[in-house]
């Protein structure tokens, strides 16, 4: 297996490292900066590094591509030109409506793996990065269903949970759980630095819990600057929302409103515990077959409907044939998902049956 990587910062490095200590993949890179292409090489990120896309890319079954959500429409495209009809090719971009807008090919699955760090470049990369980490995905109805096979497949080996999800969905979600928590650090470093300062006093020592909800303040300007202007609607939407719940909250204090401080926090605490629970691990894995049509989109389509359901498929298989229709195998963990997975199925019009 030949996987290439458009791109060897944090991500793109981390992902050269897993595909070849957990897949024993030839992995081939791509950057512009010199610098970083021997560093892949050196970090061992990957096994050639190159200084076109298409050297990079030639011969590849797997392409990622991890460039400035600004470029990456662009650089999706350059890759998909010199790409061969059979590579997959995906990005690890953070906001996707934009790149999905732009790229209509059967060979790309706009993707998000939900890792990082507060360090950046291939000198930081890990193997280990994408451990049990959501990685979503996007397909769309002109996404080959063998495609998705393929790098669902590719990404639960090195350690991820592939979910579908719709770009406009991932956008709002992310605005709210990425974005704005960026935006919210930068903000209260600054108020904290800005009033200590005005009252004429050395800056004191911060306690655990400043620098656990400040800890991405000022995440790299380059990234995170092409990151908001790319979700600005979606962003500016959860900024007003949260505007006006804290201007809800100002407003209980100035009125000392005891009762609905408590009833805040208490729904917050709530509201945490069930944002925080996963039913991921664990459980048994449950077989579904599904009868499905043989056109183009049908395996985006059941992944979505999955995805929206917050229903991960732990693994899964296309067994084409050459008649009107095919079978698709989902592994679903846990009896009572199953269950619910069986019945999201159903309600599209397709045949289950258990295993």
């Amino acid at each position: 297996m030949k996987v290439a990587v458009v791109g060897v910062g944090l991500i793109g490095g981390s992902i050269g490292l897993a595909a070849r200590q957990r897949l024993g993949a030839h992995v081939s890179g791509y950057d512009p900066s010199a610098a970083a292409r021997e560093t892949a090489i050196a970090r061992g990120a990957v096994i050639e590094a190159h200084g076109s896309v298409e050297a990079a890319v030639e011969g590849a079954d797997f392409a990622f591509v991890a460039a400035p959500v600004q470029s990456l429409a662009a650089m999706v495209s350059s890759v998909l030109e010199v790409a061969a009809d059979s590579c997959v090719v995906t990005d690890v971009g953070s906001v996707k409506r934009a790149v999905a807008g732009a790229i209509e090919d059967p060979r790309f699955i706009g993707g998000h793996p939900l890792a990082g760090a507060e360090t950046s470049g291939v000198e930081h990369a890990r193997a280990d990065l994408f451990q049990d980490a959501t990685w979503y995905l996007t397909p769309t109805t002109v996404t080959r269903g063998v495609a998705y096979e393929r790098l669902h497949r590719l990404i639960t080996r090195i350690g991820a949970w592939p979910t579908a999800i719709e770009p406009d969905t991932h956008d709002v979600v992310m605005a709210s759980v990425s974005h704005l928590p960026h935006v919210l650090a930068n903000v209260l470093v600054a108020q904290a630095a800005r009033v200590l300062s005005a009252e004429g006093e050395r800056l004191p020592a911060t306690g655990p819990s400043f620098r656990d909800v400040t800890r991405v303040a000022g995440a790299n300007s380059v990234v995170w600057g092409g990151i908001y202007r790319a979700n600005a609607d979606a962003l500016v939407a959860a900024i007003d929302d949260m505007v006006g719940r804290l201007t809800s909250f100002r407003d209980q204090l100035a009125s000392g409103d005891d009762a609905g401080i408590r009833e805040w926090n208490e729904s917050a605490r709530e509201d945490r515990r069930r944002l925080l629970e996963s039913d991921l691990a664990g459980g048994e894995v449950h077989e579904l077959r599904v009868l499905v049509p043989n056109r183009p989109g049908i395996v985006a389509e059941i992944a979505l409907a999955l995805g929206r359901a917050t229903i991960d498929i732990v693994d899964m298989g296309l067994y084409p044939s050459s008649g009107s229709h095919g079978t698709v195998a989902l592994w679903i963990r846990g009896g009572v998902v199953a269950e619910q997975a069986e019945r999201l199925v159903r309600d599209l019009g397709l045949e289950v049956a258990r295993a």
